[in-house]
């Protein structure tokens, strides 16, 4: 089995916590277990360097890591605090002197033309970010190192352009192109391959559909670790990718039924059904207990529903692997 190693960036809701103006004991805890920025997750497998989404703290995010490469950022959705920092990859495009590589469905990349609409200018606002999008589904995917591709010339009062050989400079465009699919309709790869192409070795990466209400969206298996948010179902077909699994990330926001999100008691029966070594909740509200209350309310739980999994909260800078 493909081994991954995934980072906590973020394992807050939407408005992170501590909430803006709020006084609970969660959002006056000093445990820096329970400050929570928005979610998101850094990924490294088979040597590639992915994000699964950019939210509003992508920046202070991508510091506070010492993050400062990216070979691909995943989204599982197009709602704001999953795709609001993607503006700040500017800063990648300076550095790495390439265009970010996103995958994205096509109804998210629809939302990005809307609120990211200079991005796609033909005449682009000087120092716009620059985005390759590869457009996917829920079938296996391949990523490839952002490696071996014309590099970003930076044109003062201009923007970005590409150098051709004969020294000419080009506008970079807006590619947008589906991205290579991996073709294992049964799911043979559910552990990841490697790929060999001119642009290196790639990864499978298999896509986990599910709802967030009434909206689809994605979570992603990486080999060992599936990291699951904003659903609130699961469908019965998407159970058989999330086999075999060392880590499960699950996504709750209290307590209570949520309209887009599953709530405790159903995040912990899908982790007992699905029987992963580790499971970690992530998504979580200042609703919750303190950090260690809750890891102590959910042992107990757990122990009394017969669940196996060692089910816990995530917190920001938790790695696993």
């Amino acid at each position: 089995m493909q081994k991954a190693r995934l980072r906590f960036l973020g394992t807050g809701t939407s408005q992170g916590v501590p909430i803006i103006g709020c006084r609970c004991e969660k959002c006056l805890s000093t445990d820096s277990r329970d400050k929570r920025f928005r979610s998101a997750a850094y990924v490294e497998y088979c040597g590639l360097q992915i994000l699964v989404d950019a939210g509003p703290d992508f920046r202070s995010q991508m510091i506070a890591a010492g993050i400062g490469h990216l070979d691909a950022i995943l989204l599982t959705h197009n709602h704001k605090d999953h795709t609001g920092g993607l503006d700040d990859v500017r800063a990648l495009n300076y550095i790495d002197r390439r265009a970010a590589e996103i995958y994205c469905e096509p109804r998210v990349l629809e939302t990005l033309r809307e609120e990211y609409s200079y991005a796609f200018a033909q005449a682009k606002y000087p120092g716009s970010p620059e985005w390759k999008i590869h457009l996917i589904d829920d079938s296996p995917f391949i990523v490839y190192p952002d490696r071996d591709d014309r590099e970003l010339t930076w044109v003062h009062d201009v923007g970005y352009r590409y150098q051709l050989p004969d020294g000419s400079l080009v506008p970079t465009g807006n590619p947008i192109t589906d991205a290579e699919r991996a073709d294992d309709p049964m799911l043979e790869g559910l552990c990841g391959k490697q790929f060999h192409g001119e642009r290196g070795n790639g990864a499978e990466i298999i896509p986990v559909r599910g709802l967030h209400g009434t909206m689809p969206v994605l979570g992603y298996r990486f080999g060992n670790i599936a990291y699951i948010t904003d659903m609130s179902v699961l469908p019965e077909s998407e159970y058989r990718k999330l086999e075999g699994l060392d880590h499960l990330t699950l996504n709750t926001v209290g307590y209570k039924k949520h309209h887009s999100h599953f709530s405790l008691d159903e995040a912990l029966e899908i982790a007992g059904r699905i029987g992963a070594g580790h499971t970690w909740l992530t998504h979580l509200s200042h609703t919750f207990p303190c950090h260690e209350a809750f890891e102590e309310e959910l042992a107990r739980l757990c122990a009394e529903r017969g669940i196996r999994s060692d089910v816990r909260p995530a917190y920001d800078g938790l790695v696993i692997e």
